[in-house]
């Protein structure tokens, strides 16, 4: 999946909608949460795109460039 700007800025400001861990940006999910999805698979549509984009990004130690996206676009 190629990433766009639009779709970085989104995912930045994003937070998980529902569970455990109701109201936590996607980015700062636990990383054992991240990893049980990946085992059990990610949800169907939007949510499921961007959980598995926060999965790679901080298997990759990027973390730090959503949140950098965060501060510089604020909504």
């Amino acid at each position: 999946m190629q990433l766009d700007k639009q779709f970085l800025i989104k995912l930045a400001h994003t937070k998980m909608p529902f569970g455990k861990y109701e109201t936590y940006y996607l980015i700062d999910l636990p990383e054992h949460y991240l990893v049980w999805y990946k085992q059990k698979g990610f949800p169907k549509g939007k949510l499921g795109q961007m959980l598995e984009q926060v999965y790679e990004l901080r298997l990759n130690g990027l973390e730090d460039l959503i949140k950098n996206i965060r501060k510089q676009y604020p909504l």
